[in-house]
């Protein structure tokens, strides 16, 4: 009896599990202070998770626990004109993509790079200072069919920082084109890689970005859906094979980061029905 009572609990663990691992988990609600939160970035040797918010608030970094306390808060010594995202190198140093553009017409595009001795020892930082401009943009703002050239999703891989872009385009919200930019102080004019297409609704917009720590894996979110890229050829992400993944929950959705290979957390911001929340999804092992 005993065997089978054990035997019996262990399914239902398992079976516990596989449900998770389809579902959207939320872990906590985020402080007021992050109730812009637009990016999220979680270290390979560090379980705090590193948020900021974008335009219209303090330029500042929160370092976070899984359970939405803020115990690390530093400052940056550069404007927040529009962050989007942030990501971090095999050293731990952190990349803020500075880069938001609703009006396409902006010219001053940078990533900013924070090193990790100082986010863990100073409460303000300086920071070394990424340029850039897209090749295929002459015109600041272009006309509205070619508001192509808005971002908010940002990751790092092998030395250099790739850049996500966002449509505002009707009809074209899902498209997306990829820029590749060295991930050290300069001016740089992007190099157009490629770009995807999710859809024509405007919840098909492309809001965050992040690389799993094996680099196999390639995530980009939308408010309420996760685009997964592997198989990719060196970093031509969208010439991987592509699943389409449905969170079956719709918010503000800005920022996501791999927690390990194949768990990844999620953050919303808040508005005055819903949002400013911590989530955690798992993905299952097989995908359709």
């Amino acid at each position: 009896m005993f065997i089978m009572k054990t035997v019996f609990f262990v399914i239902i663990l398992l079976l516990s599990g596989c449900k998770n691992s389809k579902k959207l988990v939320q872990l906590a609600p985020l402080s007021k202070k992050l109730n812009e939160v637009s990016g999220i970035e979680k270290m390979n040797d560090s379980d705090l998770l590193w948020m900021h918010n974008d335009s219209g608030n303090k330029s500042i970094v929160y370092g976070v626990t899984n359970t939405g306390i803020i115990q690390r808060k530093v400052a940056v010594k550069a404007a927040n004109n529009d962050w989007e995202d942030i990501t971090s190198d095999e050293e731990g140093n952190l990349y803020i993509g500075d880069f938001g553009n609703n009006n396409n017409k902006r010219k001053n595009l940078k990533i900013l790079k924070i090193k990790k001795q100082d986010l863990f020892k100073e409460d303000k930082v300086s920071v070394e200072k990424i340029k850039f401009k897209y090749p295929d943009q002459y015109k600041f703002p272009p006309k509205r069919d070619q508001f192509f050239f808005d971002a908010e999703s940002l990751l790092y891989a092998n030395g250099f920082l790739y850049v996500f872009t966002k449509s505002a385009v009707k009809h074209e919200y899902g498209k997306t084109k990829l820029y590749k930019i060295p991930a050290k102080k300069g001016s740089y004019e992007a190099e157009f890689i490629s770009e995807f297409n999710l859809g024509i609704t405007s919840d098909c917009r492309i809001t965050s970005a992040s690389i799993s720590p094996d680099k196999k894996k390639v995530v980009l979110l939308t408010s309420n859906k996760i685009l997964m890229f592997t198989n990719f050829p060196s970093d031509d992400f969208f010439k991987g094979d592509v699943t389409k993944i449905d969170l079956k929950h719709t918010s503000q959705k800005e920022a996501i980061t791999f927690k390990n290979n194949n768990t990844v957390y999620i953050t919303d911001e808040r508005n005055k029905l819903a949002g400013g929340n911590l989530y955690e999804y798992t993905f299952p092992l097989k995908q359709k």
